[in-house]
């Protein structure tokens, strides 16, 4: 079997000034056999676009009520978290203190009531169609998995079910009983892929419509990683700024030049850059804290069990045992190359993450700066218009040659296997 091969993933520019992205990562592997080398047609075919306008359409009959909706729901949130981060700036450092102080309120105190305003405008902007859509497939997938447990159950009870009884299937399980409930379960397991399927095809559309084309197998990789859920929070919460911050705009010139009024949407502006900011630094420390020490811990319980089966093979075995034990190593040679590529994985995303969160904090930065400096309201506009770029940087992902992933069936059962692994228990 050909050695796994990881690539990092590019983004095609738009020739915008600023660029805030997701990172989606684009993973490559190496074709396995010469019948895995043909790839799928993309879907960036004239019918599979109009497909998806189709689709896109449905999803934005009611964008324009749904705009409304974000604003009104977020606005109060911005509004309370523009004046806490103004009051923060106003206040002494903690390290302006030789002792840490006990009863004056400091700049790093306060910012703290501002952490959670942010959470909270990031729960109301990513309260939107696509991430219900992904929601959806998560609970199909957990209805799958639920409903073969179940038919699992039954298999073994039907290893000592008789093959007739009274009223079979109400008083007694008898065996024609059990193939009956389980060819049900089986329709309803096939009910929910069905589901999945169409809710991925909303996905995509989507994303089709902010500017990222992804090919049916990035989009199965990038849902089947563990990482799929923020990605698909993070697109929706540039989606919501974008529309927020242009109507932001509209109240700016609807304010008739009034500067303080300006001023305050202005700083409703900035705080957008500061959520966003949050959302990407919150993703980081779960990639940090959660996901790469889970991986490290899975590749030491493989390395341990290889470990112990290379111990066993020294041992005086049977040509059966021994037999065994080779296949025991081969599957952990392949598991650790699995978990190592989901591990760099993780590690390029984290990276491209980082670049886009200094970007983000620049205009952070920059809007900041600007609210302290400028006092003409015509100013704050033309400046809000000239940021419209940066929530309009979802780039266009270009797709490397990475679909033999999800058309090799070992190595998607694994990357599943692990994704399960890496989710915390309490999610």
């Amino acid at each position: 079997m050909s050695d796994l091969r990881g690539s990092d993933i590019s983004f095609r520019k738009h020739g915008l000034k600023t660029a805030f992205v997701a990172g989606l990562l684009v993973f490559m592997v190496a074709p396995y056999d010469a019948q895995l080398r043909a790839q799928e047609p993309t879907p960036t075919d004239q019918s599979k676009k109009s497909e998806f306008k189709q689709i896109a359409r449905k999803l934005n009959a009611k964008e324009d009520a749904e705009a409304r909706r974000l604003f009104q729901a977020v606005s109060k949130l911005l509004s309370e978290t523009a004046s806490q981060r103004i009051e923060a700036n106003k206040l002494p450092s903690e390290n302006d203190f030789l002792v840490s102080p006990l009863w004056t309120e400091t700049r790093e105190s306060r910012m703290k009531d501002v952490q959670e305003l942010l959470n909270a405008a990031m729960d109301v902007v990513t309260d939107v169609p696509l991430v219900g859509i992904q929601k959806r497939i998560d609970a199909a997938n957990k209805n799958i998995s639920e409903i073969e447990n179940q038919i699992t159950s039954l298999r073994e009870k039907k290893l000592s079910a008789p093959k007739d009884a009274l009223l079979p299937g109400i008083l007694n399980d008898t065996v024609s009983s059990i193939d009956e409930e389980i060819a049900d379960l089986n329709k309803r397991i096939e009910q929910n892929r069905i589901e999945i399927q169409n809710a991925k095809l909303e996905v995509q559309a989507a994303l089709h419509e902010s500017g990222i084309e992804v090919s049916g197998d990035q989009l199965e990789l990038l849902l089947g990683s563990v990482l799929g859920g923020d990605l698909i929070k993070m697109v929706a919460a540039f989606d919501a700024s974008r529309k927020i911050d242009e109507r932001l705009a509209d109240l700016m010139t609807a304010s008739g030049g009034e500067i303080k009024t300006s001023r305050r949407y202005f700083a409703m502006h900035a705080a957008l850059f500061a959520m966003l900011v949050h959302a990407q630094n919150h993703v980081i420390d779960k990639i940090d804290q959660v996901y790469l020490k889970r991986m490290d811990n899975i590749l030491s319980e493989i390395r341990r069990a290889r470990a112990e089966t290379r111990r066993l093979l020294r041992g005086d075995n049977r040509e059966d045992q021994t037999r065994v034990l080779n296949a025991n190593l081969k599957a952990q040679d392949f598991s650790e190359r699995v978990a190592i590529f989901y591990r760099d994985y993780l590690k390029n995303q984290r990276q491209q993450l980082h670049i886009a969160r200094m970007r983000s904090k620049r205009d952070l930065q920059i809007a900041d700066n600007t609210y302290s400096t400028v006092e003409a309201s015509f100013q704050l506009r033309a400046l809000i218009d000239d940021a419209k770029s940066s929530f309009k940087a979802l780039q266009m992902l270009e797709a490397p040659g990475f679909e033999e992933v999800f058309k090799n069936k070992e190595l998607r059962e694994e990357f599943e296997n692990l994704t399960e692994k890496l989710v915390p228990p309490s999610s």
